[in-house]
């Protein structure tokens, strides 16, 4: 079969670039291609290369749903899912039985991941765009037909305790808002919200550090700690939504990463579900198995062929002193101050730098870039930061579930997901439930490392906070 050609033109407007950059990209040999007096001419296959390891070009919206011919998902519980990202939230749902019937993202290469995994599921952009009408449409659902589950993990930036918790004054808190809106617009059976644990204790107005203490007014009680979670509440409850909530480490459901997020189960009849339930201890606590560990997740990966970015040599002379789970404080004391350079001075306990990961333990939670000085995640033994096929197995992607963009946006995409056993848990959760099946609880288990994370002991804890700003108030 011969090769199609393409244009300057065609290959601009694929890539969503001007001709002058599709130009450049010819004569700089980024994308192969042939000058023919004073033009260039291009295989079409080398331009549908270029949009996907690239940031360029721009996924459209797909609408409506069309069901997998070999699927029987006609029967299953349907699921709408948004600020969706590369689909680990996703992914886990469809493995517990749910049918997913659309997407909803607006970052253009999480919207490449979609299209390139998912050809037939409904795909929409910005949450505020779309009304519940529109949603419905798009994911071929009638105006009556019933959805049993709405998901979403809104941008948690805005409540991050790594951040400036701007919460609901951050446009990525506001869309939360939203989010909220579309929930009771589309009144599902279910609803679920996953975010950050910066969420239990983000304030529904922030005030500024250095706009506090002595010489300055008393905080308000919208100001004090969990005012954010606490409004997000009400809303769900005045729609009359029962809610139960908990902070969960990702490791007690069978991922070999510890990360910890909160999940928020909402229902619409009014019962509050019990919590998820795991399928991992630590240690083998309550009969369970044990964490799964770094070494188990790789089981199997070739070695050659992973993609993944490179330390600088001056952070390699460290690392070659280090062995596996080690990081700075393992180095020696005399070259500790080196090794860190300014940052050593800086507060903290600084786990990130110069750190390799234990063979076996569960990696550290995944992040967006694992070759930053302060959010290292360093192979055990090679001297290179994890691979992206790494970051995939430790988020329970399948090998065979394409990533797209460039291996920056990549290791972003995969390091913001949710690990698949987690969304797997919830998806389990609610079939369980709405097939009035008993649901395995483990009374006392330590579902986080934090005390006053579920939402009988957050609620009790936020009051007792806030009496003392009330009365302030009055």
């Amino acid at each position: 079969m011969g090769s199609t050609k393409c244009s300057v033109k065609d290959a601009a407007f694929k890539l969503a670039l001007s001709p002058q950059q599709v130009r450049s990209l010819c004569r700089s040999g980024k994308i192969p291609s042939v000058r023919v007096g004073q033009t260039w001419v291009l295989e079409e296959h080398d331009v549908n290369n270029y949009f996907h390891k690239n940031s360029c070009g721009i996924a459209e919206d797909q609408a409506p749903y069309t069901t997998s011919i070999s699927s029987n998902n006609l029967s299953s519980p349907i699921a709408l899912s948004f600020f969706s990202g590369a689909m680990g939230l996703d992914l886990g749902l469809e493995r517990a039985g749910f049918d997913v019937r659309l997407a909803c993202e607006f970052n253009n290469a999480c919207r490449k991941t979609i299209v390139r995994n998912r050809p037939n599921i409904a795909l929409l952009g910005d949450i505020t765009k779309h009304d519940a009408a529109e949603i419905r449409l798009a994911a071929g659902l009638s105006k009556k037909q019933e959805i049993d589950l709405v998901i979403g993990g809104p941008p948690c930036q805005a409540f991050s305790t790594a951040g400036n918790r701007q919460g609901f004054a951050d446009d990525r808190g506001n869309v939360l808002l939203t989010f909220l809106e579309r929930i009771i617009e589309l009144r599902p059976k279910f609803a679920v919200i996953e975010n950050v644990r910066g969420i239990l204790s983000a304030p529904l107005i922030h005030r500024p550090h250095n706009e506090r203490g002595p010489g300055f007014r008393p905080l308000s009680p919208d100001e004090g700690k969990g005012g954010a979670l606490k409004h997000i509440l009400d809303i769900l409850r005045n729609a009359g939504y029962s809610v139960s909530f908990n902070l969960y480490n990702a490791a007690n459901f069978g991922s070999p990463q510890k990360r910890e997020r909160v999940i928020i189960v909402c229902s619409r009849n009014g019962d509050k579900l019990p919590y998820l339930t795991p399928t991992h201890s630590e240690n083998g606590e309550f009969g369970l198995p044990k964490w799964r560990t770094f070494r188990e997740a790789i089981k199997g990966l070739p070695k050659k062929g992973q993609h993944h970015l490179s330390f600088p040599e001056k952070r390699l002379v460290f690392y070659r002193m280090l062995k596996p789970g080690q990081y700075w404080k393992d180095l020696p004391v005399n070259l500790q101050k080196e090794a860190l350079g300014a940052s050593f001075f800086a507060g903290g306990g600084k786990t990130g730098f110069l750190r390799r990961l234990a063979w076996d333990k569960p990696s550290p939670t995944l992040v967006t870039h694992p070759a930053m000085p302060a959010t290292d995640l360093a192979h055990p033994t090679e001297d290179r930061p994890l691979s992206i096929e790494e970051y995939k197995r430790l988020q329970e992607f399948s090998d065979d579930w394409i990533i797209e963009g460039s291996i920056v946006e990549q290791y972003k995409q995969i390091g913001n997901a949710v690990p698949a056993s987690l969304g797997q848990a919830v998806g389990t959760l609610i079939i369980n439930y709405m097939n009035c099946k008993k649901i395995k609880q483990h009374p006392g288990f330590p579902y986080s490392r934090y005390i006053n994370t579920d939402e009988v002991s957050w609620e009790r804890e936020f009051e007792r906070r806030q009496a003392p700003l009330l009365a302030l108030a009055v």
